[in-house]
């Protein structure tokens, strides 16, 4: 890590440099904020932010789940059960007439229900009540190694993946006739997102992890003419919300995820009054 913190006191020469869980906590924004912004386009784009805020939820049932069973690590028990959950919604919501909006409800109402329940039977809900809120400030060189490895499988995915998956958002019937794996390809994005959402949860937060996917991508869309632009703006309007909401809460002793949000959502307020403005045009 010694490069890496050689060249961040060069570009940012500032007073909160000086301590090594600043500097971990924006090593890791700098990686995680690309990482949503890449996966929150296709999520914005498959209409699928309400699927997402359910895996956030479904956290806490893998939590519960987890503390239940003995394991030790939450994230290998919050990833096995997100895993599962989000291939069994995506067959639910294939396999019947209902909205796929209304499926993934009573799935998300369901899994904190269950989170909720079995943590208060067991005593155990204080011990985890702060992956409701996450604390990027406590993440470990090693978390970060985590981290990279997946924004690298992120970059892959969509790299390979994402015109299928744009052609899949726009008309399913056409990509099939593409010979394109529909539910294949689903199922692959499903596990993604599962992935990234619980690997981030605990310094994100539950309440919050939707939000910082959602609100880059939509402000993108919003000003954004083209794909390229699209993916673009959003990858600077999440680093730019990622680092602006670290410092700013560090100076103001405000939570980090609060403060990223908070940006990200003026963000998403401006991108709409200059929308406004190009329509007026």
């Amino acid at each position: 890590m010694g490069v890496i913190d050689s060249i961040l006191e060069i570009i940012l020469p500032f007073e909160f440099m000086n301590y090594e869980f600043m500097k971990n906590a924006l090593i890791a924004l700098v990686l995680i904020a690309p990482i949503f912004a890449i996966l929150g386009t296709m999520i914005v784009n498959n209409k699928m932010a309400f699927f997402s805020d359910a895996l956030g939820h479904s956290a806490l049932t893998g939590i519960a789940l987890g503390s239940l069973i003995g394991i030790t690590n939450m994230n290998i028990g919050m990833i096995i059960f997100a895993i599962g959950f989000a291939l069994l919604l995506n067959h639910v919501k294939n396999k019947t007439t209902y909205g796929a909006d209304t499926i993934i409800s009573v799935f998300s109402s369901i899994a904190i229900a269950l989170g909720l329940a079995i943590l208060a039977q067991t005593g155990n809900f204080n011990q985890y009540s702060s992956y409701l809120v996450g604390d990027i400030l406590s993440i470990s060189d090693l978390e970060i190694l985590y981290v990279f490895i997946i924004a690298i499988v992120v970059i892959v995915f969509w790299y390979f993946s994402f015109n299928k998956l744009n052609l899949i958002s726009i008309n399913t019937t056409l990509a099939k006739s593409r010979g394109i794996k529909t539910r294949k390809i689903d199922n692959i994005f499903s596990i993604l997102i599962a992935i990234v959402v619980m690997i981030s949860i605990r310094w994100i937060g539950i309440l919050l992890i939707n939000s910082l996917l959602i609100l880059p991508a939509a402000s993108s869309r919003n000003i954004a003419k083209n794909m390229r632009w699209y993916h673009l703006y959003a990858v600077i309007f999440s680093l730019f919300s990622g680092i602006a909401g670290l410092i700013t809460s560090y100076y103001f002793n405000i939570p980090t995820g609060p403060m990223i949000v908070i940006i990200s959502g003026v963000i998403y307020f401006i991108t709409l009054v200059v929308k406004g403005k190009i329509k007026g045009k």
